[in-house]
């Protein structure tokens, strides 16, 4: 029962002084949202996609930056955390952790989570930096296998140099979601860590986590999309995309799903981009890309899908409903591992090439690029004369030491393996140079 001297302003009053403004903030989450369509509440950007700031870290920056308030969170292989000032760039706080940082901060209720190569997800209080706190999974590691890729030697374990990132946490009914090198998907209390279930996989998950609908959705290294309830961990449905017994070039969800009208949208390394439903996991279309690679994690909006691949450095639009084909941009066989960030009538996404693309969805040509500094300087001694990658400049042997040094010989040109956030008319984004670029 209400009492009678408090009149609705009263009341309005003491529930703001009893619940603070930023704990009811949507939260700000890698791909925007839980359901990680890849929409951001955002006009597109002017036409010249000019620099506003960059911030250098002493790492490569494959974490993707997450704007929540007047700050701007982002992970580094140098081991850190970082609060940037959205406005300016300027460092606001640092978090350090005991490994690389190839996670997108989640921001909810005034805590920062993100998971850390050292086995651990943090919890960060967004406005100090000061650890709230920290849950250890039994260990991170790399996905690896036998001749990976053809590489040799044929029998010797090798750990794919190609697994960049680690899983990006969802926060939803609070609730932390992530999947861990471990191999399992983890639900932990938002507010103090506790663990609530873990589910075992067969393989690594680096994979970032969906929720919709009571229901959480993520892949692992083997090819297995995995509907959990979010409630419990029970399993509600699994789907079996391709595997690769010989080399393993051909398996593994890294793309992380999208979810949308009742559909699931996701990539795998087998060389599709596949429509599910998510109530029952019944595939209802898939697109073949050839034998190139989706990494990246579709972006849905009004109907329409949009994705990248690797090899053949193509974006891709697709009807919703059927998978059928309305555009693609030829991005010279740069390949693509950012997903997409859709924004006002344009998406935004980083390549290999250390190009920031800004695409018209309308007729799926190029708006404007932002080159990032490292590839003005470098890129040239490693692109061919028509524009396409010069891989027989850096890939001398298929021994798997040549592999590892050719592939990080191509990324130093400044590739964004970072996935692009937008707000307020700028793009936010990380580079393997170590900076992070506001663009507007």
């Amino acid at each position: 029962m209400s009492h009678p001297a408090l009149r609705p302003a009263a009341i309005a009053l003491l529930l703001a002084c009893a619940f603070p403004a930023r704990a009811l903030e949507a939260p700000a989450l890698f791909r925007g949202d839980a359901a990680r369509t890849g929409v951001f509440a955002a006009p597109a950007t002017p036409p010249a996609g000019k620099l506003r700031w960059q911030f250098h870290t002493r790492g490569a920056v494959v974490s993707s930056p997450v704007v929540a308030g007047d700050s701007v969170y982002v992970g580094s292989a140098d081991h850190q955390v970082y609060a940037l000032d959205r406005a300016s760039g300027s460092v606001r706080w640092k978090f350090p952790t005991q490994g690389r940082v190839s996670s997108s901060p989640a921001v909810a209720g005034g805590l920062v989570y993100v998971a850390s190569y050292d086995g651990r997800l943090y919890a960060i209080d967004a406005a100090t930096g000061r650890q709230r706190w920290s849950f250890a999974t039994e260990g991170e590691r790399r996905f690896a296998a036998p001749h990976l890729h053809g590489a040799e030697p044929r029998d010797e374990v090798m750990p794919d140099v190609f697994d960049f990132y680690l899983s990006s946490p969802a926060v939803a009914g609070g609730t932390v979601y992530f999947g861990s090198g471990d191999r399992h998907v983890y639900a932990l209390d938002a507010a103090d860590g506790t663990l609530r279930w873990k589910v075992a996989t067969k393989e690594v998950v680096h994979a970032s986590p969906a929720v919709a609908e009571g229901l959480v959705v993520v892949g692992d290294w083997d090819s297995t999309l995995l509907a959990l309830d979010a409630a419990t961990g029970a399993e509600r449905w699994r789907f079996q995309a391709g595997r690769d017994d010989r080399i393993h070039n051909q398996q593994g969800f890294q793309s992380s799903p999208a979810i949308a009208g009742g559909t699931v949208f996701v990539g795998c390394r087998d060389a599709h981009l596949y429509a599910l439903d998510l109530r029952t996991g019944a595939p209802r279309w898939n697109y073949p890309t050839g034998a190139s690679w989706v990494i990246t994690s579709p972006a849905v909006r009004d109907g329409k899908v949009y994705f990248a691949t690797s090899d053949s450095g193509l974006f891709i639009a697709l009807d919703a409903q059927t998978g059928r084909k309305l555009f693609e941009l030829d991005n010279h066989r740069w390949p693509m591992f950012s997903s997409p960030a859709l924004a006002g009538g344009r998406a935004y996404i980083g390549t290999h090439g250390g190009r920031l693309l800004a695409i018209d969805l309308d007729d799926g040509k190029p708006a404007w690029s932002f080159e990032t500094e490292t590839a003005r300087e470098y890129a040239k001694a490693i692109t061919k004369p028509d524009g396409t990658p010069f891989y027989e400049a850096v890939f001398t042997d298929f021994f798997y030491d040549d592999m590892v040094a050719g592939t990080y010989r191509m990324l130093a040109a400044g590739a964004m393996l970072s996935s692009p956030s937008v707000a307020g008319g700028t793009v936010y984004v990380g580079s393997m140079d170590g900076n992070v670029y506001a663009v507007d």
